[in-house]
């Protein structure tokens, strides 16, 4: 069972050619950004293109339950009316944050350094998982936070009453820990620095750019240095979600693998920090076109043609390339067991602490699906067996994870024989419309 439903059952089978276009939902990590740093904002943010996946929607609840007005004008068309920087009020009741650690990382640092207190829960897949990581770097801001055993949710969170700047070096590659210290440093005074060895994803820079904060970044001997000016006021901004990369992959993945496929997907965000899917498809040999490439809401997106691929051959993926592609190597796994040799993925230990240990998720389900894989802490590889060489035939366990139920039923569009997943409802926490989008390509996919 999910955190928002009972479980439920879903099965992919070998399906025709997939044409179409396929218009993804807008991308989830700057979907949480807009709301979180419109409540932060004096004045109405206007946001279209929100995705309205289960986890942005608990994040907008979030931030009416610490004081700010959101308010859903129409499909994806939201305003936010924020409460300032420190001005968030202590909730009322708990704050469940479903199956998003995003959500409640990035909440979590939002608050920390406001002296109120917030008791943060999730379902069963986000109580699994440690929040160590953000809340060790927050006290030392001289946040206080009580959780459960090995740091994990429930959770409350006691902000700083008189918080301190600190200088942060990242001990992992994170986007949410990262984010997380520098929305903590939005309400202390001076200049919050953060150190990152390998870049990440950075849609908080840039919007928090965006709303009007003092930050900048310099590439040193230490890695990418992000220096923040506490205390700003905010400006209310009209924000443009672009699609979501993570989500696109899925269509993009199924169309490479289903012989015959030709599909487009419209305006998918090219950053630099969540492209590595991308590239590691093309040097597959996979035929992506990036058409029409332009910048929308502060980031750049172009068009993806997508044509089957029946020769493409295993890699062996950079390993500093896993944080621009974190989310994707669940899926990039399926695109390589239809492939000719091996594909290895190192430095991806960062996968075994997600919504699911997404490692042994992956190699489990492919070898029931007929499948060689080798693994270990932080290596995942898969011996790949040809278009339409995978047998297929199995039920897949999802652990509450929405990427491996994804994962696994793109794969079953290409196997000889069907694949099923024991529960596709997480798959509405990201991507609520992705049976609908997939069968109208051509797919064919069933719930029940």
């Amino acid at each position: 069972m999910s955190g928002h439903g009972e479980a439920q059952p879903m099965k992919s089978r070998k399906s025709g050619p997939l044409r179409g276009v396929a218009e993804v939902p807008g991308d989830k990590s700057i979907s949480h950004r807009s709301l979180i740093f419109g409540a932060m904002a004096v004045g109405e943010t206007r946001i279209t293109g929100l995705l309205e996946g289960q986890d942005v929607l608990d994040t907008a609840a979030a931030m009416r339950a610490f004081g700010a007005t959101v308010t859903r004008q129409g499909e994806g068309a939201w305003t936010v009316n924020g409460v300032g920087v420190g001005g968030f009020r202590e909730p009322e009741d708990v704050i469940d944050c479903g199956n998003s650690g995003t959500g409640v990382r990035l909440i979590m640092g939002t608050m920390a350094t406001t002296p109120i207190s917030a008791t943060f829960t999730g379902d069963a897949s986000l109580r699994k998982r440690p929040m160590g990581r953000v809340t060790d770097p927050l006290s030392l801001f001289g946040a206080r936070a009580y959780g459960r055993q090995g740091g994990r949710l429930p959770m409350t969170v006691v902000g700083a009453a008189n918080p301190v700047p600190v200088r942060y070096a990242l001990p992992v590659a994170s986007a949410q820990v990262k984010s997380a210290v520098l929305l903590a440093g939005l309400n202390a005074p001076g200049e919050t620095v953060v150190i990152e060895r390998e870049p990440t994803r950075d849609h908080s820079e840039r919007m928090l750019i965006g709303f009007g904060a003092q930050l900048s970044v310099e590439k040193t001997g230490e890695g990418h240095v992000i220096t923040l000016t506490g205390q700003p006021e905010l400006r209310p901004q009209t924000v443009a979600v672009p699609r979501d990369p993570s989500s696109a992959a899925f269509p993009v993945c199924a169309a490479l693998i289903v012989e015959g496929s030709d599909i487009l997907v419209p305006g998918v965000s090219q950053n630099l920090t969540r492209n590595g899917l991308y590239l590691t498809l093309v040097e597959m040999g996979a035929e992506i076109e990036f058409q029409n490439p332009r910048e929308e809401g502060g980031e750049p997106v172009a068009d993806l043609r997508v044509r089957f691929s029946g020769n493409m051959q295993g890699i062996e993926v950079p390993p500093e390339r896993a944080p621009s592609m974190i989310d994707e190597y669940p899926v990039l796994s399926v695109v390589a067991a239809f492939s000719h040799g091996r594909t290895v993925m190192r430095g991806v230990k960062e996968l075994r602490v997600k919504e699911s240990d997404r490692i042994d998720a992956m190699a489990r389900g492919l070898e029931a699906c007929g499948v060689r894989i080798e693994e270990d802490e932080d290596t995942l590889i898969v011996h790949g067996m040809g278009p339409s060489g995978v047998p297929g035939g199995a039920t897949c366990a999802t652990h509450i994870d929405h990427r491996i139920a994804m994962s696994f039923l793109v794969c079953g569009l290409a196997a000889k024989a069907e694949v099923a997943v024991d529960d596709g409802s997480p798959i509405q926490t990201s991507f609520p419309v992705f049976l609908p989008l997939m069968n109208g390509l051509g797919a064919s996919l069933t719930a029940g």
